[in-house]
């Protein structure tokens, strides 16, 4: 068996490079080795290239999205075997602490965010993943690849996003980035029981594939159209009940509690690259909830379900698919949002 493997590796000054590795192996009795056989770019990735990760290590292998087969466990992994298909959360948990135990699993006192971040990820040919009995869901027979790659990260998100808005049915949502992870709320948002969800988005292609997927009611465009007035006037003037922010920018943050009706819900779900203000003055009298976070990825198991089922489909978010060896360009691509781009799946190395 060869020694080592084909992986991209973050540099300390930004670049990326695809180059030898060695193989990982089990280095604690609660890991896995997975062979991935499906994985995907996402925006995050990004972050880390441009420093605006502090946790991130530097000449680590990127990538934390993906779905692959087992090929060795730890001594203490007793509910996955070798030759199980898997689905990766993007959040590695012992599931034991006090976080965990109370389902905040993003804030894991052993774990958080680290495949592609502090630890070689997945965009590789192998990985190694820690506390694989909690952060591995196996696949359902009738799922595939393209299906549940997306299940451990930004349908997570979308999904996370959706439950925080704690909709009712009837509530009208809006939802701020039309990207991959808002596009995922929106689907969400329509399962929670949203009678309305509102796609804003500077995107007018993206704002069309929500339309035709038919996971938005309304699309609007903000740098085009006045938002609020928009909101307001499908809402009979009281703004959305719940805001989904998953763009991420100064505006796009503005724009979440402007549109927002008083006492509404605003969930932040989106990575900044810089400090945003709450200018209370503005907002006050409004009482904005507003809640934030990374995604608490702990309803892998139930989406699975739930695209076994059919209620769930993510497979439009495959814009472009290409092996291991052409990644870098797939970075170009998917960071310029380029040629369509929404989502870049990395398929095996290629000898």
């Amino acid at each position: 068996m060869k020694s080592t493997m084909k992986a991209l590796v973050c540099h300390q000054n930004g670049s990326i490079q695809l180059m030898d590795r060695p193989l990982p192996a089990i280095q604690n009795t609660r890991d896995a080795v997975v062979r991935v056989t499906l994985s995907s770019i996402c925006t995050s990735d990004l972050h880390i290239m441009h420093g605006a990760v502090p946790r991130a290590k530097p000449e680590t292998v990127l990538g934390h999205e993906f779905v692959g087969e087992v090929m060795e466990v730890g001594a203490d992994v007793h509910n996955l075997h070798p030759g199980d298909r898997v689905a990766a959360n993007c959040i590695t948990f012992c599931g034991e602490c006090w976080f965990c135990r109370h389902g905040f699993i993003n804030n894991c006192q052993h774990g958080g965010w680290e495949l592609g971040c502090r630890i070689d990820g997945c965009h590789a040919e192998y990985v190694r993943v820690p506390f694989a009995d909690m952060g591995l869901t196996r696949i359902p027979d009738g799922v595939t690849d393209q299906n549940a790659l997306f299940v451990g990260d930004i349908l997570s998100s979308g999904y996370f996003g959706a439950e925080l808005c704690s909709i009712r049915p009837g509530d009208t949502v809006a939802v701020i980035g039309a990207g991959p992870v808002g596009l995922c709320a929106m689907s969400c948002s329509k399962l929670f029981g949203a009678a309305k969800v509102i796609a804003l988005d500077v995107d007018e292609s993206r704002l069309a594939l929500a339309q035709k997927q038919r996971i938005c009611d309304e699309a609007v465009h903000p740098g085009r159209q006045d938002a609020k007035q928009i909101v307001d006037a499908l809402t009979d003037g009281r703004g959305a009940d719940g805001v989904i922010e998953a763009a991420g920018s100064e505006e796009s943050f503005r724009t979440a509690w402007e549109i927002a009706r008083p006492n509404g819900t605003v969930a932040v779900v989106a990575m900044y690259e810089g400090a945003q203000v709450l200018p209370l003055h503005q907002m006050y009298g409004k009482n904005l909830i507003f809640k934030t976070g990374g995604v608490d990825a702990v309803h892998c198991e139930k989406l699975l379900k739930l695209i076994e089922s059919g209620r769930l489909s993510t497979d439009f978010l495959i814009t472009h698919t290409a092996p291991l060896n052409d990644i870098v360009e797939g970075y170009r691509i998917f960071g310029q949002k380029s040629d369509g781009c929404l989502k870049w799946a990395i398929t095996p190395y290629q000898d």
